[in-house]
């Protein structure tokens, strides 16, 4: 009789459902396409950080020009300075080499005639001549023509010595001015680099859009300089009328403040030559006659009317009288932003001539376009 085997239910585990198995394999799939996946690329900006982030970029590519400027300025001083010490440096050492050639003649004579030379040939080796002379009584053995000369090499030799080293802590002061040029060099044309690689990505119904954005802002912008215009001009006609009435007469002109008739030819030689640049390309760093950037124009636009403005924005602000935006007459520096990176010369009407940015040109346009910091009258 054959034993009984009792039968065993089959394991759940051993059961393949056709549903089970889909899901499995889809899990599967699923995984594996999630493991060979490569990382997710980063968003891509809207049009309004683009817009933005092109706005802080010229900014800060204008506020690393400043710097620049300053440093080239800065430079240019330096090393005019540098060269007259190395040629004063230089005559010194001549006329010490002819003091000491005087005083060894004398040593040889000395030599030649059994006296005391080593005295003589000592002071020409001392490291410093003027202690070895205290400490000595070399004098008291020496002809008065003898005691002119050594008077003569201890002087040349004491002030040669001081003007190199003047010299050298001018020339490390150079370097230094020199690697902080290079310094903001570089930092400028990173940030515009960054901004034109933005601006490329920018699709054709993007870049359309931008203009648009950038027209509205014109708009609103010359709706300010219209309306300060027609504030400015109703001041100035109450001036008038108000000095027509203290005088009995109203032959009175009238302005939008006070001001000599000297430094209102001088403004007005400033505008025509800040009219005549209009349509020249904005470079950093320039200052005419071909390109400019915003302080180069303004400095050289003075400078045609015979005022010497610094390089700038940070000293030009402070070149002159501060007036208020509704007192700004033509001529007036109009500078904006918190840290001073720009400037426009004003030419009335709430409007401005200035070097914008890279990639415009010279233009016309309301001084409501940016923030402004602050208006000065530099003559």
């Amino acid at each position: 009789m054959a034993p009984h085997r009792k039968s065993r239910p089959p394991s759940p585990m051993g059961i393949r459902t056709p549903a089970l198995a889909t899901a499995a394999l889809t899990s599967v799939a699923l995984l594996s396409q999630t493991a060979n996946a490569s990382p997710s690329e980063e968003p891509r900006p809207s049009l309004e950080e683009v817009e933005k982030k092109v706005g802080d970029l010229y900014r800060q590519a204008e506020t690393a020009s400043e710097k620049y400027n300053a440093a080239k300025e800065k430079t240019t001083k330096q090393k005019k300075r540098v060269d007259t010490l190395l040629d004063d440096v230089a005559r010194r050492t001549e006329k010490l080499n002819d003091a000491r050639e005087e005083l060894g003649t004398f040593a040889a004579a000395q030599y030649r005639t059994g006296a005391s030379a080593p005295d003589t040939a000592s002071l020409l080796l001392a490291d410093n001549p003027q202690d070895y002379f205290d400490q000595t009584q070399l004098m008291d053995r020496l002809t008065s023509r003898q005691k002119q000369s050594v008077d003569d090499y201890v002087t040349q030799q004491t002030a040669t010595t001081e003007k190199r080293q003047e010299a050298s802590e001018s020339l490390e002061t150079l370097t230094r001015t020199q690697s902080s040029l290079k310094t903001s060099k570089a930092d400028v044309q990173r940030k515009l680099a960054t901004a034109r690689d933005l601006l490329s990505k920018l699709t054709t119904e993007e870049k359309a859009r931008l203009a648009a954005i950038e027209r509205q802002k014109q708009e609103e912008a010359q709706r300010k300089a219209d309306e300060l215009a027609r504030q400015q001009a109703a001041d100035a006609e109450r001036r008038r009328q108000e000095a027509a009435q203290s005088t009995g007469t109203s032959t009175g002109t009238g302005t939008s403040g006070s001001g000599s008739v000297a430094s209102t030819a001088k403004a007005d030689k400033a505008l025509a030559f800040a009219r005549a640049q209009i349509g020249k390309p904005y470079v950093w760093g320039a200052s005419g006659p071909g390109s400019y950037d915003c302080s180069g124009l303004t400095q050289a636009a003075w400078k045609a009317a015979g005022v010497t403005l610094p390089r700038t924005t940070w000293d030009q602000v402070k070149a002159g009288t501060t007036v208020s935006v509704n007192s700004a007459q033509p001529g007036d520096l109009v500078f904006f932003y918190d840290d001073i990176s720009h400037v426009g010369i004003y030419i009335g009407d709430g409007m401005m001539i200035h070097a914008p940015k890279p990639g415009a040109y010279v233009r016309e346009e309301s001084i409501y376009y940016m923030p402004i910091h602050s208006v000065v009258r530099p003559a």
